[in-house]
């Protein structure tokens, strides 16, 4: 119970520097800019700069078969998650311009932002190692499964901002020195983690200011709408829970805890740019983030706490 405890401190500490988001944005000492800025500070500076921090570590054969048990689990929940959501689309009565962010918001997950300052909070640098192997599958699907749900059009992805995705770039420049018996000079590594410690706050800002962009108005009049509460139940506890059976295929604890915490991560703001950028109903994707946004703050020590009860 201790360190379900600790865990709990943790994550109330996450969501206070939200909460300190929402209120400048709120206070109007962050403008309507801030979304946008932070997003691409984050997307683009201090995110990349921690996952190339994390990933200088010794290599070892230890490692790989890690790494592969880790991509293992996330192509498995991936794929399931995308089994469900499209069987849970079909059978509902939302309007087309909903149907593409209710699978969004089932299907992708915080991983980026909640997901990175999460796992640094509780498991350190070396939970950063493993999230950014849980990942990278990850990365790829949402730039181009994820821009197929709202389009339906394959020639709308475009396949080189995948690769030249920050995310997958500087996944794939950490896996080559991490591989490779080269290190970064001490200067470079001084640099990257000071600039990619500052993805924990700055995520957690990013979360309370889109929360403060939702008007009451609309947040009174979507939290009626059930498929908003199933498309998050199934996000932020179902899809999680089903990775528990991989407990019985001896995969060390902590490979399975980072999993399942990550596949629990509150709805992608992604989701929100997405139904923006390609005309679905933005509202409803800003709800369903911003709600299991809110709730993870319960659900995430609560898988925490089933996962130490079944270890």
């Amino acid at each position: 119970m201790d360190s379900a405890w600790a865990f709990l401190q943790e994550m109330v500490h996450l969501y206070m520097i939200a909460l300190i988001g929402f209120m400048v944005r709120k206070k109007g000492i962050l403008n309507q800019n801030t979304d946008y800025v932070l997003t691409q500070l984050i997307l683009y500076i201090t995110l990349p700069a921690l996952i190339i921090f994390s990933l200088d570590i010794p290599f070892s054969f230890s490692l790989v078969k890690e790494f592969l048990l880790l991509l293992g689990m996330s192509a498995y929940i991936l794929l399931l998650s995308i089994f469900l959501a499209g069987w849970m689309r079909r059978r509902s009565k939302l309007l087309d311009r909903q149907r593409s962010v209710y699978e969004g918001l089932i299907i992708f997950g915080n991983q980026g932002y909640i997901g990175f300052a999460v796992i640094f909070a509780v498991f350190g640098e070396q939970g950063i190692v493993y999230l950014t192997m849980f990942n990278l599958i990850y990365f790829i699907l949402i730039w181009t499964y994820g821009i197929y749900l709202f389009t339906k059009d394959k020639s709308q992805i475009e396949w080189t901002k995948i690769f030249l995705n920050p995310g997958v770039l500087s996944t794939l420049t950490g896996m080559v020195v991490l591989f490779l018996p080269i290190s970064w000079p001490g200067l470079f590594t001084d640099t990257f983690e000071s600039v990619g410690k500052m993805t924990v706050p700055l995520s957690m800002i990013l979360i309370g200011s889109l929360i403060a962009n939702i008007s009451y108005k609309d947040f009174a009049f979507l939290l009626k709408n059930v498929y908003v509460w199933k498309a998050i139940m199934l996000k932020l506890l179902i899809i999680p829970l089903l990775l528990i059976p991989f407990a019985a295929f001896s995969v060390p604890f902590s490979l399975l805890m980072i999993a399942v915490l990550t596949a629990g991560m509150p709805s992608a703001p992604t989701m929100s740019l997405y139904a923006q950028k390609f005309g679905a109903d933005t509202h409803f994707a800003s709800l369903g983030v911003m709600i299991s946004s809110l709730l993870g703050v319960l659900t995430i020590p609560l898988l925490y706490i089933v996962l130490h009860l079944i270890h």
